[in-house]
């Protein structure tokens, strides 16, 4: 089913009914809603350098015009890394890691035991913006979420040009 640029708008701004938003999500995707929604997102970020692919609500691979490069950039502009690192080891960090700092998220008694949990918050350096959230053992290294495959998602699942990197 082919949507409207409006009705990919409404679902970008959170705007859009339950029902529709189960169709959207329960049906094949095609290559053009993809690109609408790129186009929706590039119009409502604040620099013109081109989005590839989103990462999350504030998070994207970018690809910078100056050099072509492929980067990780907040939605404030904040450049984190190459589209192949992670990103978090560039990010501010809070990690909760004592029972005072759990109870600011969970009633008292409910929280994880901070020995064997800690929660650790990525926000960009530039805007403050919350990007991501993880709750691993305290020894645990800082999870690297995935590394996705652009070229094959752009060639073999959209069937568009693979855009081009430096």
């Amino acid at each position: 089913m082919a949507y409207t640029k409006a009705k990919i708008r409404d679902l970008v701004d959170g705007k859009i009914d339950r029902d529709t938003l189960h169709q959207m999500l329960s049906t094949p995707k095609d290559a053009e809603r993809f690109e609408m929604y790129l186009e929706i997102l590039q119009e409502q970020v604040p620099w013109d350098d081109r989005i590839v692919l989103p990462l999350g609500p504030k998070l994207f691979v970018v690809q910078r015009a100056m050099d072509r490069k492929w980067v990780i950039r907040s939605w404030a502009g904040y450049d984190f890394c190459d589209w192949q690192e992670n990103w978090k080891l560039h990010a501010r960090i809070r990690v909760r890691e004592t029972p005072e700092q759990m109870e600011e998220l969970y009633p008292r008694l409910m929280a994880p035991s901070t020995d064997w949990q800690v929660i650790r918050e990525y926000f960009c350096p530039l805007s403050g913006d919350l990007l991501d959230v993880e709750a691993p053992t305290p020894w645990y290294p800082v999870i690297h979420d995935f590394e996705p495959d652009i070229d094959t998602f752009y060639r073999d699942w959209l069937g568009l040009e693979i855009p081009e990197r430096a």
